[in-house]
């Protein structure tokens, strides 16, 4: 295999999926003797420090509006003189201020965007079947659309102490994600009341934090609910819970499914789009129907009462992670497209 001059390009924002996701293919793929790497993003001081460490080139842009023409041909002339064998690209902006060239450009997709802003790539890349499927649906070439999973941060990490937030002895529940609407942290709120036993650790920060401590005051369940705001040790906070639940009402490929499955936690989600992909009901996880609270309760129920249940659900998901998502594994497979796309 001849070595890869590839670019890796994302503008994003602070936080979230694909932005946590660009900097760790970055880094990894920094590993690889095959690649030779740039990555071409927004500022981002903590992101600039993970590709020092890496040791990866990295450039920035303001990846502004349509009238920031400067910061466009900046853009582009960096492009040019990298002169890159193949340009991955993510999320709209990156994407659409990309131009056809020399290069393979490629795009990857972790939602279900508007494909206009796609339409001039020569490969696509979704990290679920089900957006490979919407872009094939919306007229993208099905042999040059690719299914690649995400692998999540697998940086070992030890648990934190049970009674950490200031929790009770008992059962730890953990939800984690945007406080959003999407996130359906109100249908687990309302599930709580149902659930015996058990303290809520809720991570995340979002427009919908204050309605739903309003809704756990009215519910009559703070005193069971820990708010957490954003927190950066996802692995910890899955290494100290009994059991993850996932509640969403949408979520793209569910990297919290992942992430429970490699640190070994039992998972029940819902039927959202990502997780009814990868989990299979009864034997890795636990899936109820979108936006049911009693059902979700009865399941979260099913596995406090029964730890033998979690525990084979949990061990079996971490083959499952190992075997198809883990960090070889997927960095592998962008090896491979890169390989299979170049003359």
């Amino acid at each position: 295999m001849n070595r890869i001059k590839l670019v890796q390009a994302m503008a994003g924002a602070a936080r979230g999926g694909a932005e946590a996701f660009y900097t760790r293919l970055v880094c990894a793929l920094g590993d690889y003797p095959e690649v030779t790497q740039t990555a071409l993003t927004r500022r981002h001081a903590e992101r600039q420090r993970q590709f020092d460490r890496a040791g990866v080139p990295w450039q920035t842009f303001r990846f502004g509006g349509p009238l920031d023409l400067s910061d466009h041909w900046r853009y582009r002339r960096a492009l040019r003189r990298i002169s890159p064998d193949v340009v991955l690209t993510y999320m709209n902006r990156a994407t659409r201020l990309t131009p056809r060239g020399p290069y393979r450009l490629i795009a990857r997709l972790g939602h279900y965007y508007n494909l206009k802003h796609y339409r001039h790539c020569d490969y696509w890349v979704g990290n679920t079947r089900d957006i490979c499927d919407h872009l094939v649906r919306g007229g993208m070439p099905a042999e040059r659309v690719f299914h690649i999973a995400n692998f999540i941060d697998e940086t070992p990490a030890a648990p934190l102490a049970r009674d950490s937030f200031d929790s009770p002895a008992g059962p730890i529940l953990l939800g984690l994600g945007r406080l959003h609407d999407n996130k359906a942290f109100d249908t687990l709120l309302r599930a709580l009341p149902m659930i015996e036993q058990g303290t809520l650790w809720l991570a995340g920060s979002g427009p919908e934090e204050q309605r739903l401590k309003q809704l756990a005051a009215e519910l009559g369940i703070e005193q069971r609910v820990r708010f957490l705001g954003w927190r950066g040790d996802v692995n910890a906070l899955m290494r100290t819970a009994d059991l993850f639940i996932c509640p969403s009402r949408h979520e793209g490929l569910g990297n919290i499914v992942l992430e429970a499955w490699f640190n070994r936690c039992p998972i029940v989600s819902t039927l959202s789009q990502g997780p009814r992909e990868l989990i299979t009901h009864g034997e890795d996880g636990l899936l109820t129907p979108i936006d049911d609270a009693v059902a979700l309760a009865t399941s979260v129920s099913r596995l406090l009462e029964s730890p033998a249940l979690g525990q084979s659900l949990a061990g079996k998901g971490h083959a499952r992670y190992l075997q198809g998502y883990s960090q070889a594994v997927i960095c592998r497979r962008y090896l491979d497209l890169f390989e299979a796309v170049l003359p």
